[in-house]
């Protein structure tokens, strides 16, 4: 009996020496656990963050994109319009010198008329002058003959 007490006695020494080292396992792999699920929890945070991250930047970088492209597209419809009003204000220049090219030759015309009109009056004049030089030439010469004739 004395060796059942001494077994079982060395049976409770070697459970009680045994048990918190089990039970430090037990704590052990429930600490491991806990820190695997922090490093879990920080990598699905990190993850999230770094796609969050990824998605703003491309997010920016298509804004900047449409940006370029918006300040192209506007550069382009200000160098048409640039052209356009070049090509607007050129067209008014020939139109005004057209305008005015014709109006001068208008002007011309219409001097050129008065001055024909002008001739042909004065041509008229020079004729009725000369028939009324010649018609008091020939009365002349009639009251010339005729007072010659008066005094023979």
């Amino acid at each position: 009996m004395k060796r059942t007490i001494l077994s079982a006695l060395t049976i409770l020494v070697a459970s009680a020496a045994i048990a918190p080292i089990a039970s430090a396992e037990t704590a052990g792999f429930s600490i491991q656990s806990a820190r695997l699920e922090a490093l879990d929890a920080r990598t699905k945070n990190s993850v999230h963050k770094l796609r969050l991250e990824h998605l703003n930047n491309q997010t920016k970088a298509i804004e900047d994109i449409q940006a370029t492209r918006l300040d192209a597209l506007d550069a382009r419809t200000k160098a048409v319009d640039n052209i356009q009003q070049a090509r607007l204000e050129a067209l008014d220049a020939r139109t005004k010198n057209s305008v005015h090219k014709l109006r001068l030759e208008h002007l011309n015309n219409q001097t050129k008329a008065v001055e024909d009109i002008q001739a042909a009056r004065l041509e008229a004049l020079d004729a009725r002058t000369k028939t009324v030089d010649n018609i008091q030439e020939a009365r002349l010469d009639a009251l010339d003959a005729r007072t010659k004739s008066v005094v023979r």
